[in-house]
Parts: structure tokens; C-alpha cells; sequence
């Protein structure tokens, strides 16, 4: 027995050396490594031949640090710390237009109706080139936005371009609150129909209220849109999964390194409505919080899921303070839905620069919900009714990284003063031939990878002396080109159809009339309601 405790004492104690020497080991290759660091910064300070920006120095090698671990981890500097107050408030004091710079040039691309810009009279596709009277120019975008911001009831001037013409505009600043329930109607007569895009500190009370003015309106069955929904608040997430399921449930588990971090979330409230029949709409750009809340809903056999494969994000952040008001969002742990599966889609632990290996190539591992239906976990929620769609070949998504449906849209909006009301409204074939001409005339305004190959091959021809030699040939091959990527836009028709309608609907109607068009016509929403409206089929599905 002695020999036994005396053995085991040994063992512990040698696990506590090691543990520790790992720890010191740990600990001083860290401070080594900054020792490295801090001292190579000072001599770059001290010596370099030209003057450097310290604090830009900084800023990069800090964001090549973390380029190499997931996406969601970031550092923020101060702007970017209120910047994700902002976001996570739902709340700022501004203009209520959205700026972005296309091709250099500031231009507003999308507006809220209401809000002072719309009300003053500035358009979406306005170019903006100056702000209370400072020039806008590449080198002063952050001061540009912060200038377009401001206390509420304050005054901003602003001169735009648009369609040549100088003009200029007196903004009110007014607080603008990002309502993440965007959207909510009811259907026909028993369906109702709520589309929810983010998950900030109003999304459960949004939703909520949305969901009451519903039922008071006669709702007796609920499809709750979260397509395109990012995510955000854990916390939201829960509360909302609780409108569904009973006090007391288990929604989401977290594990983390650290045991503080590792925690089981249950529902604390009583639920609104554990009978009514819920169709949850997800796609592949639903992730993280959206997909807690449409995993644990179909681990728990209370909702169909309907649409496409969601995005696959399974990790969670959290802020950390850092020096000077600057913070880390730090990827602290993984989480997993109610029937044990993390729905991860990347695996950032194996990358190898840019290759990173997905779980949805391998076996995935199955598991069962509450009835016993089978889930898989890894590549994000597998909806139970899949609604297929042509998946985007590689001309199409370079259009529509490009500018070019926004910059035929605003032709579009200025030749014709009126179209169809919201609800009626289709792109027709006459406006997509006409689409497809623009593309011809304007090919140059968004490449494939094989066209800034060849680009760059030219470049290089033209550095030797050679592009004399090759040019009637690269014009032949770059029409040929063209027409190889009209041909593939075509083969994605109904999904170009689709940017093309959501793009002028938005000119004349905003996010509102896209919502609307959406009821009646989107495959998704229209796939949904056949499901819900199908007692049999709804019943059939969850068990």
C-alpha cells in the first residue's frame, strides 16, 4: 500500500514538473519573443534611413500576426472599438446613408427612407466630394467618415456629383437606430413572416415585439427569416431560441481552454409560444448566432429548417481590453448545439497559408435530435428542406464583387422615373439583354483570375518590348474572353436576375421594397410557406 501512494506521489509530482516546465517553457519563449521585437523596433526608430510611422509599423505586424490564425480574431484600434460599439448598440448619430468608396470616388450605396439624407434630398449613386468644406481624397478616409458622423442635431455640409452636376446639401444629423428586424408582415391569413439581419443588443426585443403585433394580427404560423444574417450576440441568440422552447433548456455549450470560459447556456425565461408551427429560413451566408439558434431549434425537433447549407462558423469571441482603449476579439472557444455537434466548416488549426482544409470534406459525424432524426456536425446546419439554386461560377461572382450592377442600376433609376409598385416589380428580359449589352461595353470593369493573368503577362511583354509583337492577339483573346464570361453569366441567369431586381427595387423603394418583392417571389420564402402551410409534410419532417 506504501509502495502504491509512494508510486502515485511520484507520478503527481512528476506531472507538476512537467507542467510547470511547460508553463516556464511557454512563458519564456513568449518573453524571448518579444524582447526580439521591442528591441529590433527600436533600432528601425533609432537608425532607419527615412522616417517611420511607428504606429503604422505596429498596426501591421500586428495584423500579419493575426492573418495567420481564423478571420474572427482582430485587433481594434480606438475607431474601430467604437465603430463595434456601434454595431452591437444598434445605435449611432449620422446621416442614415451607407458610403463606400467605388473606383476612389466616395459614393453613397444605399440610404434608410426617413432618415435625414433621404429627407434632404441626397440619392443613392451621388458621389460625395466634399464634407464641411474638406476635399474627399484617398489619403483622408477615416476623417472623411468620421466628419459624416456626429452629435445629434447637428449640422453637416455636403457637395455631391451627380450625372455631372455640382450640388450641395445641409445635413441634419439625426440618431439612427439599426433595427435588426428590418421587416415583418403577415403572409395571408395565418402565416406570419419576420426578417431579422443581425443580432445586436435590440435583436430579442425587436423580434419579440414583431412577434406579438403578428399574433395580434391573427398569426397562427411563423417563418422567421435569418438569411444573410452574420450573427453577433450570444446572449441575443439564446434569449430568442427561449421564444420557442421551454424554461430550463439547453441551447448551446461552449468549450474553451480556460474552464471559466466553458459553459452550458440555458433558457431562463418562459417561452411565447411552444405550439405555433415555425419554418426558420437559413442560407450560406447564415452564421454563427443565426445558426445557434437554427441548430439548437432543429436539435430540439421545434422548427423545419428550410433554404441552403448555413456558413459553418462554430467558434465564439470575446472582447479584450488592451493599452490606450484598443481591444483583441480573441476566438476563446468552440460551441455545440444542443445534440452535441460543433458545426465548424474551416479548420483553421490545420491551414497552411491560405489552404485551409474544411470538416465537410471529410466524414462527417452524425448525431440525433431529440426524435432521433440524424444531424451532421461540421459544414454548418443542413436544412431540412434544401432549396437548390445554380451555384455562382467564377464570372459571375467577379461581377458581383464589381461596381458594374450598381453603376447600370443608377442609369437604370435616371431613365426611368417610375416602375411597377414593390410588390409587382420583375426584371424584365428586355432590362437584362440591355444588362448584358452594359456588360459587353463595360468587360473591363471586372476580371476573372485568368484575365489579370493574362493583364499581367501583357505588362511584362510590354517591359521587354514585346507587346508590339502580341497585341492583335491579346485583343483576340480578350474578346474571347469576354465571351466565354457573358456565356457563363448566362449559365447564372436567375441568380443575376435576382442582384439585378433587389438592385433597382432598392433605388426606388429601399431595403422596404426589396422585402416586400421578396414575399411573393423569392424561391426561399415561397418554398417556406408551401412547408409550413403542408400540416402533413411540417408534422412529418420533425419526426
Amino acid at each position: 500500500m506504501k509502495k502504491i501512494k509512494k508510486t502515485l506521489l511520484a507520478g503527481i509530482l512528476l506531472l507538476f514538473i512537467a507542467v510547470t516546465v511547460a508553463f516556464k517553457t511557454d512563458y519564456f519563449e513568449v518573453a524571448k519573443q518579444l524582447e526580439i521585437y521591442t528591441t529590433l523596433f527600436k533600432e528601425l526608430n533609432m537608425y532607419y534611413i527615412d522616417e517611420i510611422n511607428p504606429g503604422k509599423l505596429t498596426d501591421t505586424a500586428i495584423r500579419s500576426m493575426l492573418n495567420d490564425l481564423d478571420p474572427y480574431t482582430r485587433f481594434y484600434d480606438e475607431q474601430g472599438v467604437e465603430d463595434a460599439k456601434i454595431n452591437s448598440s444598434g445605435e449611432y448619430s449620422g446621416v442614415g446613408a451607407t458610403t463606400k468608396y467605388l473606383r476612389d470616388k466616395l459614393t453613397i450605396v444605399d440610404m434608410i427612407k426617413g432618415m435625414p439624407a433621404e429627407k434632404a434630398g441626397l440619392k443613392i449613386g451621388d458621389e460625395i466630394v466634399k464634407v464641411d468644406n474638406v476635399a474627399v481624397n484617398k489619403d483622408n478616409r477615416q476623417e472623411i467618415f468620421t466628419l459624416l458622423k456626429g452629435a445629434e442635431e447637428s449640422v453637416v455640409d455636403l457637395q455631391i456629383l451627380r450625372r455631372g452636376k455640382t450640388m450641395n446639401f445641409k445635413v441634419k444629423r439625426e440618431k439612427i437606430d439599426m433595427n435588426p428586424v428590418p421587416h415583418y408582415q403577415m403572409i395571408d391569413d395565418e402565416v406570419g413572416y419576420i426578417s431579422f439581419i443581425k443580432f445586436n443588443t435590440k435583436a430579442s426585443a425587436a423580434v419579440k415585439h414583431a412577434f406579438e403585433d403578428l399574433k395580434s394580427q391573427g398569426m397562427k404560423k411563423l417563418i422567421l427569416d435569418l438569411r444573410n444574417n452574420p450573427g453577433g450576440l450570444l446572449n441575443e441568440a439564446i434569449d430568442i431560441t427561449n421564444f420557442f422552447i421551454p424554461k430550463g433548456e439547453v441551447v448551446v455549450t461552449t468549450r474553451a481552454k480556460l474552464k471559466k470560459w466553458s459553459e452550458t447556456y440555458r433558457t431562463k425565461n418562459e417561452p411565447l409560444d411552444l405550439e405555433i408551427p415555425l419554418v426558420v429560413l437559413v442560407n450560406n451566408h447564415s452564421a454563427s448566432a443565426s445558426e445557434i439558434v437554427s441548430g439548437s431549434l432543429q436539435d430540439l425537433d421545434r422548427a423545419v429548417i428550410v433554404g441552403e447549407r448555413s456558413f459553418g462558423k462554430g467558434l465564439v469571441q470575446r472582447f479584450r481590453n488592451l493599452p490606450y482603449g484598443t481591444k483583441l476579439k480573441l476566438t476563446i472557444s468552440k460551441y455545440y448545439t444542443p445534440s452535441g455537434r460543433n458545426i465548424q466548416e474551416l479548420d483553421y488549426t490545420h491551414r497552411h497559408g491560405n489552404n485551409i482544409p474544411k470538416y465537410s470534406d471529410k466524414e462527417r459525424e452524425k448525431f440525433q435530435t431529440r426524435n432521433g432524426r440524424i444531424v451532421y456536425g461540421g459544414g454548418g446546419i443542413e436544412p431540412d428542406v434544401k432549396v437548390d439554386r445554380k451555384e455562382l461560377n467564377n464570372a459571375t461572382k467577379a461581377l458581383f464583387e464589381s461596381d458594374l450592377i450598381f453603376r447600370f442600376t443608377t442609369d437604370y433609376y435616371y431613365a426611368h422615373p417610375e416602375i411597377a409598385p414593390a410588390k409587382d416589380f420583375s426584371v424584365s428580359e428586355q432590362d437584362f439583354t440591355d444588362f448584358i449589352t452594359y456588360i459587353r461595353k463595360n468587360s473591363d470593369a471586372f476580371q476573372t483570375r485568368t484575365e489579370k493573368i493574362f493583364e499581367s503577362g501583357l505588362e511584362e511583354a510590354e517591359k521587354e518590348h514585346l507587346k508590339n509583337n502580341i497585341s492583335g492577339d491579346y485583343e483576340d483573346l480578350k474578346n474571347a474572353i469576354t465571351d466565354k464570361k457573358i456565356e457563363d453569366i448566362l449559365d447564372n441567369k436567375d441568380r443575376v436576375m435576382e442582384q439585378l431586381n433587389d438592385a433597382i427595387l432598392n433605388r426606388y423603394y429601399f431595403k422596404k421594397g426589396e422585402y416586400v418583392n421578396h414575399i411573393y417571389h423569392n424561391s426561399f420564402i415561397l418554398e417556406a410557406l408551401k412547408t409550413i402551410k403542408d400540416e402533413d409534410r411540417y408534422k412529418k419532417l420533425l419526426q
